[in-house]
């Protein structure tokens, strides 16, 4: 069996080295006879890059499995982590290495918030509590606005009176601006939910500023949460997502980037199913839409964007949980669920049936990828990355600027 990476961000707070450790053990125990090894970004040792190579030498079928431990797919998961993993793989000399995909939403992870919040509200009922949901902030926008989002289902459920999104570093709306619109919204009662996953400078950070705000705020009440911590849901989460790469995975291990073949499809008039219908559907279905394609979306809830396109007639829409009868007669397959499990499913489908499947949350986990694409004087133009959405869209624009000069 394919050996296990748990790749943390790492920190010098002891008390935070031996939770992030108590949880690779715990991992260990669930997944007896594999190989389990940590590693991590930065502040603690061994390194992503020291730990793949150990873990490839010492692998008896020279495969492993990296899992990145991250709530949000920031600059660590698409850039520092495969970094290490392709210096792990040169030091080792041989093998292959697959990159899992990142914790993300998943309903462990929401339960455990949920967990963390109900042990400090006491006589607290949930609809009275304001929470402050605390994330790391990242300079990746999109990172950001998943923790947001998060927030979002994190109120429905849970039942609180308000959630109230903020970070603690780089992104705004910082800690003591997120409490300043909690009271102003009328909260008095507030938990402050710091979402990362040990402890740390950042947790001493949340405490002492949230102490600070209070002494300014005598009518208020304020109780801060702890981090998520080592845990069977997060260990579960890490199991799961090691599992779904050495026990199904279809698509290329990760390193060198797989050679892709560019090809323009001709859909007009042929069904593309997408499984899944929010806010990265939605950023996708446009383009199919523009393309004559008689898109199909399965999901159990829908942006509005797509909600409006379903209204108009241009798309249709299955309000459930998609089925693998939902890929008959599919040309091609996006798979752009919140559920990891679900999008390797489908990609596993689509691969049976001889269907080109995007997978959204891991690209290597499908068998096509999107293109960052752009038009500029009649001709459309496409860029396919390796594993660096920013730096691809950056040579996506560039090309389109000089197609554009070329032109004028």
């Amino acid at each position: 069996m394919s050996s296990l990476i748990i790749a943390a961000h790492g920190t010098r707070v002891p008390e935070g080295q031996q939770t992030c450790r108590a949880l690779v053990e715990r991992v260990q125990a669930m997944l007896p006879g594999t190989s389990v090894y940590d590693a991590y970004v930065e502040l603690d040792t061994p390194t992503i890059a020291d730990a793949v190579a150990t873990a490839l030498r010492e692998s008896h079928d020279k495969h492993v499995v990296v899992v990145p431990l991250m709530i949000g797919a920031g600059g660590h998961v698409h850039d520092d982590i495969p970094e290490g993993i392709d210096a792990g793989r040169e030091l080792a000399g041989s093998g292959s290495v697959s990159y899992a995909g990142h914790l993300g939403a998943d309903p462990l992870l929401r339960g455990a918030v949920r967990e963390r919040i109900a042990a400090v509200l006491g006589d607290w009922r949930p609809d009275e509590t304001s929470v402050v949901f605390l994330g790391r902030g990242c300079s990746v926008p999109e990172a950001n606005a998943d923790h947001v989002r998060l927030g979002r289902l994190l109120r429905e459920e849970g039942g609180y009176a308000d959630v109230v999104s903020g970070f603690i570093q780089i992104s705004q709306p910082d800690l003591t601006t997120a409490l300043d619109r909690a009271y102003a919204h009328g909260g008095r009662k507030l938990v402050v939910m710091p979402h990362y996953l040990f402890p740390g400078l950042l947790q001493k950070r949340a405490q002492e500023r949230t102490a600070a705000w209070a002494l300014t705020h005598s009518d208020a009440e304020t109780r801060v949460a702890d981090v998520i911590g080592d845990c069977d849901p997060l260990a579960q989460m890490v199991v799961d997502r090691y599992r779904e790469v050495a026990e199904g995975r279809i698509g290329p291990a990760a390193g060198p980037a797989p050679q892709v073949y560019l090809s323009g499809l001709v859909l007009t008039g042929r069904k593309v199913l997408i499984a899944g219908a929010g806010t990265v559907a939605a950023r996708r279905v446009g383009k199919l839409v523009e393309a004559g394609a008689e898109v199909e979306l399965v999901a159990p809830q829908a942006d509005d964007a797509i909600r409006e396109l379903a209204a108009q007639g241009r798309v249709q829409w299955q309000e459930r949980t998609v089925d693998e009868a939902d890929l008959d007669g599919a040309w091609y397959v996006l798979a752009l669920t919140d559920s990891p499990s679900v999008n390797a499913q489908v990609a596993a489908w689509a691969y049976q049936r001889g269907t080109f499947c995007v997978r959204g949350d891991d690209a290597s986990g499908g068998t096509a990828w999107t293109p960052a694409t752009g038009e500029v004087a009649g001709l459309k133009v496409g860029v396919v990355g390796d594993r660096n959405p920013h730096r691809t869209a950056h040579a996506r624009s560039a090309a389109v600027r000089a197609l554009g000069e070329l032109a004028e």
